[in-house]
């Protein structure tokens, strides 16, 4: 019963919440209507999305989810850095090839999202045989060394909460 009023919950609750957020403002109308679409969207998206992405809501999420949000801001100060102590001319942007563990869609958006949400990055993008994440750096010293770093810091993080 719970299952068929709540195919996403994820999604339902992240609804919910941003809803609320938008409003800017807590009032019990703007709740009901944020849980009338935190229900109804799921409901008719389902059909669209029959293949639900098991994720584990426990450690893994919660450490994951800081790690990103430590490197953002730990990120933002480093590009303030190199945007203003450096010329155009000797940034060393690059194009990294990341070879990918993951399989599912989900999993692979996530670590496509977390790395163009973090300042220094600039686009990211799929290989056409789904294989390979290639993403534009603004400033990389060590290609190889940073495509280890997005591996074992995101990638490895969403292997444990994509199962």
């Amino acid at each position: 019963m719970i299952r068929r009023l709540f195919p996403h919950p994820g999604l339902s609750a992240m609804l919910v919440v941003v809803w609320m957020l938008l409003v800017n403002a807590f009032s019990f109308g703007a709740l009901f209507l944020a849980l009338v679409f935190g229900v109804l969207v799921p409901l008719y998206i389902s059909r669209f999305w029959p293949d639900q992405p098991k994720v584990r809501f426990g450690r893994a999420l919660i450490g994951y989810v800081g790690i990103v949000l430590f490197d953002i801001v730990i990120a933002n100060f480093h590009v303030a850095g190199i945007i203003l102590a450096r010329r155009n001319r000797d940034l060393r942007a690059q194009w990294l090839v990341i070879p990918l563990a993951l399989r599912s869609p989900e999993a692979i958006t996530t670590l496509a999202a977390t790395i163009s949400l973090t300042p220094g990055t600039v686009s990211s993008d799929i290989s056409s045989c789904g294989r390979f994440l290639l993403v534009h750096a603004l400033d990389v010293a060590d290609p190889e060394a940073e495509v280890a770093r997005m591996k074992r810091r995101y990638e490895g993080r969403l292997l444990k909460v994509f199962t």
